[in-house]
């Protein structure tokens, strides 16, 4: 029996930091082998390691994870491309190989002026929206 294709996704924010990184592994690790993610960012930077803290504490390592560019995947063919932020929405190209593109704003939880702990508890906060969003669109695109 041949195996169906995985959907693919890309998850895109404005530096591929934080907001996409987590609902990258949320969606690679809800939908396992029946999805295949990648996430960019506009103007991307390094993953933030309160973002790999959070995503470790409910199980999902993304310490692996890599910021890239969305030019990387301007050619590559996605079954949906997902922003998450509204300034990525804007300054995000046209994927002409996507089927269908999504918009869910997430906040940023990258605050600089609040110590680690205060900024901690934000991340969690995001992290945990993010995994209730990425359930139910996972819920909604999968048989």
């Amino acid at each position: 029996m041949e195996s169906a294709e995985p959907f693919r996704l890309l998850v895109i924010c404005t530096g591929n930091r934080a907001r996409s990184q987590m609902a990258h592994g949320w969606l690679q690790s809800l939908g396992g082998d029946r999805v295949a993610v990648s996430s960019a960012g506009v103007e991307p930077k390094t993953v933030h390691p309160i973002a790999i803290t959070v995503m470790a504490e409910v199980g999902i390592d993304i310490s692996g994870h890599t910021s890239d560019h969305v030019d990387r995947y301007l050619d590559a063919e996605f079954d949906l491309v997902l922003t998450v932020c509204d300034a990525a929405r804007e300054a995000c190209p046209v994927f002409p190989g996507a089927r269908r593109t999504l918009h869910h704003a997430f906040e940023d939880p990258d605050y600089p002026w609040m110590n680690d702990e205060e900024m901690t508890d934000v991340f969690r906060g995001i992290r945990d929206r993010i995994g209730e969003f990425s359930r139910e669109l996972l819920a909604s695109e999968l048989p």
